[in-house]
């Protein structure tokens, strides 16, 4: 069992930035694929970045590559989501997860087993 919890989220004004944190505990943090998803009002679910248990490899969707950087430091158990540059379509509920070594940089919410209850990022225009 992993238990995440998302902080960082906030209103923030379109140009801006902010940093998440997803604090874990339970099961070894360092041997989960790590990943961030987002809800949108009135859309399904998303993808945005993932990494892998090292943080060797990082996995982000077109829209925000260039302005998020995925990262982690599994010494103090922590995933974090550096947003910048943001725009107001990145308004969202945001969401740390974690899956299994074997799904590496998976963008499939099946796959991971363990969800955050999620921060939420308002950025005005």
């Amino acid at each position: 069992q992993v238990h995440l919890v998302e902080s960082g989220g906030g209103l923030v004004q379109a140009g801006g930035s902010l940093r998440l944190s997803c604090g874990g505990s339970g099961r070894i943090f360092s041997t989960y694929n790590m990943g961030w998803f987002r809800q949108a009002p009135g859309k399904e679910r998303e993808f945005v970045a993932a990494i892998t248990p090292s943080g060797s490899d990082t996995y982000l969707i077109d829209s925000v590559r260039g302005r998020f950087f995925i990262s982690r430091d599994n010494a103090k158990a922590t995933l974090y989501l550096q947003m910048d540059i943001l725009k107001p379509e990145d308004t969202a509920v945001y969401y740390c997860a974690a899956a299994g070594r074997q799904y590496i940089g998976s963008k499939y919410q099946d796959d991971y087993a363990y969800w955050g209850q999620g921060t939420q990022v308002t950025v005005s225009s």
